[in-house]
């Protein structure tokens, strides 16, 4: 009778087991096999290049060998290497994630593929915020794709640049987006995705990312819309970066690259490939965790390529939160903050100063806002008045300012919406038992992920049951406010950007060039 149970149990199981997975699908490096998940078929550490560990640590992606057989994919594959290597992290971490509903190859669904921030520095697609089956859910694929980051994925060098067909080093990052959204031309088919409809987004470095990639000749074809939750790259290269002038020329990169190298103790990059991971330098600091103008993925800067329409026409719906600079002003007075101002704007800080004043004898979120601002406020005003301006393609542009109220006569009284909590609004996985979320937090996060889902599957974000977003144009320069609700509202700020604007166009004069050191 127990034999009898036991065998009964275990065929149940092993049918189960077998119900709860699909076919396999044929990748262009062989079959691989997701798992049901309720109505989704999710296949997790899809390989779509070769591990970049050994003579393949800093070089552009290789191709994925092949394998026989059928490969299992219903697991997470490392994050890219960070921080101290603690954890699940690793040098082999080219691998990406998809969610589909398709529920046949032949349904050729809109694709989002999903680029995470962290710095350049740091970044997961296994982290549970960005759990893509809430999108899927709403009729679209959702891909999200690792990339290397820190000095892994950014380090420049003479000699590395010396090793590429191209001439230049530094943006392997980068380079991996690309090699994944290639991967998702060829395949997307096969999990019921239309390669046609690929719409890139990102959030912090991801949306900076997105941001290149639609100036990036490299990833030309490979999306037809993009979105950018606080990115844009528009602030002109500068030796000694700052939020919002991050960039550098490839041959600032290389003299980093060299110091790097003898901060590791080594005198060659043969050498340098042969220190382990986790004994390589940290990536802060060392100017290796960030991309670079290098001429060939970056051709140039950004602000240069939209004067001239030389970019990538794609639809945008591009933004940022309303106290970004909460999450990155450390400045403990007022006099500090404006030692700070004087030393990185130079002959503009007093002008800056009255835009963005302090009030009392606090760092206020008046004045916060010109860290929020020149980071990405004014990167996204740069990037939709440029497209505005110099492109068919249509902008659509958003401001996030969904934030707990505090009493007036609190420190938090003038807190806005911090960096980053955006994110599990967009992908709709705000935590259902949080005391500090209200209804409207959760009405808001699925009317935010439907404009996201629409905007995939049509280049726009409007559809039944949410309010008409309008475009944004040079005569209509109306955002999209999201506030427990969303509503049309004017452009923040709109006087102190145009100070930025002065600013940033004094930088890439010869006077501006030279006051930058």
């Amino acid at each position: 009778m127990k034999t009898n149970l036991f065998y009964s149990l275990a065929l149940v199981a092993a049918t189960f087991a077998f119900a709860n997975q699909p076919d396999p699908v044929k990748t262009e490096y062989g079959l691989v096999q997701g798992v049901n998940e309720n109505d989704l078929t999710v296949y997790r550490g899809v390989p779509f290049a070769a591990p970049p560990v050994g003579d393949l640590r800093w070089k552009a992606p290789q191709p994925a060998a092949s394998w026989e057989g059928v490969r299992q994919a219903t697991d997470f594959a490392p994050d890219p290497m960070q921080g101290d290597g603690q954890g699940n992290v690793s040098e082999d971490c080219l691998y990406l994630n998809i969610w589909s509903p398709a529920k046949s190859s032949d349904e050729q669904l809109p694709v989002l593929v999903w680029i995470y921030g962290g710095g350049f520095a740091f970044g997961s697609t296994s982290t549970p915020v960005h759990n893509g089956e809430h999108l899927a859910r709403k009729g679209v694929i959702l891909v999200s794709v690792n990339y290397r980051v820190g000095s892994l994925g950014f380090l420049a060098h003479p000699e590395l640049s010396a090793e590429s067909d191209n001439g230049v080093s530094g943006n392997y990052g980068l380079l991996d987006q690309i090699a994944g959204l290639e991967w998702i031309q060829n395949n997307i088919t096969a999990f019921g995705g239309d390669p046609d409809k690929v719409t890139i987004f990102g959030e912090s470095a991801g949306g900076i990312s997105v941001s290149m990639l639609c100036a990036s000749p490299q990833a030309k074809g490979l999306f037809r819309a993009a979105i950018s939750q606080s990115g844009g790259s528009f602030g002109p290269s500068r030796p000694t970066t700052y939020p919002g002038e991050n960039m550098r020329t490839l041959a600032m990169a290389e003299q980093s690259g060299i110091t790097y190298a003898e901060k590791a103790g080594v005198s060659s990059i043969e050498a340098l490939r042969d220190v382990p991971a986790k004994e390589l330098p940290g990536g802060w600091g060392s100017g290796s965790s960030w991309p670079i103008v290098d001429g060939f993925v970056v051709p140039d800067d950004q602000y240069k390529l939209y004067e001239k329409g030389d970019y990538n026409h794609v639809d945008v719906l591009v933004g940022y939160n309303s106290d970004e600079g909460l999450s990155f002003s450390r400045e403990g007075s007022v006099d500090e903050w404006t030692a700070n101002v004087e030393t990185r704007y130079g002959p503009f800080a007093e002008e800056l100063i009255t835009a963005y004043p302090p009030v009392g004898d606090r760092v206020s979120k008046t004045a916060r806002d010109l860290m929020r601002d020149a980071a990405f406020g004014w990167q996204t005003w740069a990037w939709a008045n440029l497209q505005a301006k110099t492109s068919d393609s249509k902008v659509f542009y958003y401001y996030f300012d969904q934030h707990a109220d505090h009493p007036a006569d609190s420190d938090a009284a003038d807190h806005g919406m911090p960096h980053g909590v955006d994110v599990p609004y967009v992908f709709q996985t705000l935590a259902s038992d949080d005391a500090n979320l209200s209804e409207a937090d959760h009405e808001l996060s699925d009317i935010v992920s439907t404009y996201w889902t629409n905007f995939a599957k049509h280049g726009d974000p409007n559809g039944p049951g949410v309010p008409e977003w309008p475009e944004y144009t040079l005569q209509n320069r109306q955002l999209m406010y999201f506030d427990d609700e969303a509503f049309i509202g004017p452009v923040p700020s709109a006087a102190s950007l145009e100070v930025l604007d002065d600013y940033f166009e004094w930088r890439r004069t010869s006077e501006g060039k030279a006051w930058a050191k």
